[in-house]
Protein backbone atom coordinates (compact mmCIF):
# COMPACT_ATOMS: atom_id res chain seq x y z
CA UNK A 1 0.00 0.00 0.00
CA UNK A 2 1.57 3.31 -0.99
CA UNK A 3 1.10 6.55 0.44
CA UNK A 4 1.39 10.33 -0.63
CA UNK A 5 4.44 12.00 -0.01
CA UNK A 6 3.69 13.20 3.93
CA UNK A 7 0.75 10.33 4.98
CA UNK A 8 0.88 7.17 6.30
CA UNK A 9 -0.85 4.34 5.39
CA UNK A 10 -3.52 2.98 8.42
CA UNK A 11 -5.34 0.61 7.26
CA UNK A 12 -7.68 -0.56 3.56
CA UNK A 13 -11.34 0.04 3.86
CA UNK A 14 -14.28 -1.03 2.01
CA UNK A 15 -17.07 0.94 1.11
CA UNK A 16 -20.31 -0.80 2.48
CA UNK A 17 -23.69 -0.94 0.61
CA UNK A 18 -24.23 2.78 1.08
CA UNK A 19 -20.76 3.47 -0.13
CA UNK A 20 -19.62 4.86 3.35
CA UNK A 21 -16.25 4.04 4.83
CA UNK A 22 -15.04 3.89 8.52
CA UNK A 23 -12.69 6.11 9.50
CA UNK A 24 -12.12 5.44 13.12
CA UNK A 25 -8.96 3.51 12.78
CA UNK A 26 -7.38 6.96 11.85
CA UNK A 27 -8.88 8.56 14.97
CA UNK A 28 -12.14 10.16 13.64
CA UNK A 29 -15.10 11.16 16.19
CA UNK A 30 -18.56 11.51 16.24
CA UNK A 31 -19.23 14.81 14.39
CA UNK A 32 -16.25 15.46 13.65
CA UNK A 33 -16.13 17.38 10.74
CA UNK A 34 -13.94 17.61 7.45
CA UNK A 35 -13.53 19.63 4.06
CA UNK A 36 -13.56 16.65 1.42
CA UNK A 37 -11.07 17.48 -1.83
CA UNK A 38 -10.56 14.64 -4.29
CA UNK A 39 -7.97 14.60 -7.21
CA UNK A 40 -8.61 12.97 -10.97
CA UNK A 41 -6.56 10.33 -10.16
CA UNK A 42 -9.23 9.39 -7.31
CA UNK A 43 -7.03 10.36 -4.28
CA UNK A 44 -9.40 12.29 -1.62
CA UNK A 45 -8.23 14.42 0.76
CA UNK A 46 -10.13 14.67 4.65
CA UNK A 47 -8.92 18.21 5.93
CA UNK A 48 -10.52 18.36 9.43
CA UNK A 49 -12.67 21.59 10.02
CA UNK A 50 -14.03 23.88 13.13
CA UNK A 51 -17.59 25.31 12.09
CA UNK A 52 -18.03 28.54 13.50
CA UNK A 53 -21.54 30.14 13.64
CA UNK A 54 -22.57 31.99 10.95
CA UNK A 55 -23.10 34.94 13.49
CA UNK A 56 -19.11 34.97 14.82
CA UNK A 57 -17.94 35.01 11.19
CA UNK A 58 -17.41 38.81 11.49
CA UNK A 59 -14.76 38.36 14.18
CA UNK A 60 -12.48 36.33 11.70
CA UNK A 61 -13.10 38.29 8.91
CA UNK A 62 -12.38 41.49 10.54
CA UNK A 63 -8.93 41.56 11.76
CA UNK A 64 -9.44 44.96 14.13
CA UNK A 65 -12.48 43.79 15.90
CA UNK A 66 -10.44 40.30 16.14
CA UNK A 67 -7.61 42.32 17.48
CA UNK A 68 -9.49 44.11 19.68
CA UNK A 69 -11.45 41.31 21.09
CA UNK A 70 -7.67 39.66 21.72
CA UNK A 71 -6.70 42.48 23.66
CA UNK A 72 -10.21 42.70 26.03
CA UNK A 73 -9.49 39.08 26.65
CA UNK A 74 -5.85 39.16 27.41
CA UNK A 75 -6.87 42.40 29.47
CA UNK A 76 -9.62 40.27 31.54
CA UNK A 77 -7.22 37.40 32.27
CA UNK A 78 -4.57 39.75 34.05
CA UNK A 79 -7.64 41.21 36.13
CA UNK A 80 -7.17 44.43 34.08
CA UNK A 81 -11.36 45.41 34.37
CA UNK A 82 -13.68 47.94 34.86
CA UNK A 83 -17.27 48.70 35.37
CA UNK A 84 -19.51 49.82 32.98
CA UNK A 85 -22.32 50.84 34.79
CA UNK A 86 -25.94 51.09 32.78
CA UNK A 87 -24.03 49.79 29.58
CA UNK A 88 -26.87 47.09 29.29
CA UNK A 89 -29.81 49.12 30.01
CA UNK A 90 -32.61 49.57 28.05
CA UNK A 91 -32.41 53.27 28.02
CA UNK A 92 -28.19 53.33 27.63
CA UNK A 93 -28.19 54.18 24.21
CA UNK A 94 -30.40 57.64 24.64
Amino acid sequence: MNAPAGFEPIAEVAADDRARIAFGRAGVHHNDRFLVSTRPSGEILLTPLASIPKREMLVWEDQALRESLLRGLADASQGRISRRDGLLDNDADQ
